[in-house]
């Protein structure tokens, strides 16, 4: 679903991203992990184009993400984003900003979106609240609300960054467990990016990145085992 092959990124002249590589196959859940300035999230917003890589690949379900406009757009209706901050527009209500971008962007009906936005806030568990504002919602509401946003659009993949960052830890693993409910209902594919140990145990593997590299990878890890190994990895 997901190929990153030998990519490089720079900031002017900050080399965030070194020959990085990285395979994630369809209904993955992929954490990645690492200290601050790793370039872990330059990683997810190289995954759809937010950030230009300077060399190397990524295909994003056959498609390889390039310059090419097609491409970009091809790959960005395969990739939802939910981020730590939410991300939600003040002054429009809970449904609105589930319905922005199919309305807006693609320019479709806004009664067809209107219901398909209802469902996916019904299947977050914010039924009741869609007219709200997000300033009337409590963090977790909100970035279920924002997962919403990622998945009305049906893509293949969903890229988090820091999803549970902002939250109480309570409030945190409720959003883990939706989140899980999408691979397994939906067969969704996540690449989520943490600090945490504990919200990284969620995954079905998790890729350690220190100074822009891959530098190890655990399958089937626990809070404890990925704690031991980061210490060991010196992080």
């Amino acid at each position: 679903m997901v190929k990153v092959k030998n990519i490089h990124k720079y900031f002017g002249h900050l080399h965030v991203l070194k020959d990085l590589s990285l395979d994630i196959a369809k209904g993955e859940v992929v954490v990645v992990i690492g200290p601050s300035g790793s370039g872990k999230s330059t990683l997810l917003r190289c995954l759809n184009y937010l950030e230009p890589v300077q060399s190397g690949e990524i295909w994003i379900d056959g498609i390889r993400l390039d310059h090419h406009r097609t491409n970009i757009r091809a790959v960005r209706a395969e990739v939802g984003i939910v981020f730590q901050s939410f991300n939600l527009f003040p002054h429009l209500t809970a449904i609105r900003n589930v319905m922005l971008a199919p309305v807006v962007v693609r320019r479709r009906p806004d009664a067809e979106v209107r219901k398909e936005a209802l469902a996916m806030l019904a299947k977050v568990g914010l039924q009741d609240k869609v007219d709200a504002y997000p300033s009337q919602l409590s963090g977790g509401q909100q970035q279920r609300v924002a997962i919403a946003r990622a998945i009305v659009t049906d893509p293949r993949i969903i890229v988090a960054d820091e999803p549970t960052g902002d939250l109480e830890r309570a409030t945190g693993e409720e959003v883990l467990g939706l989140l899980d409910r999408l691979v397994s209902d939906l067969g969704k594919t996540i690449v989520m990016v943490t600090h945490d140990p504990k919200v990284a145990a969620f995954s079905d593997r998790v890729v350690f990145l220190a100074d822009g590299r891959c530098i190890d990878e655990m399958e089937d890890p626990t809070a404890e085992s990925i704690l031991d190994r980061m210490k060991a990895l010196g992080g």
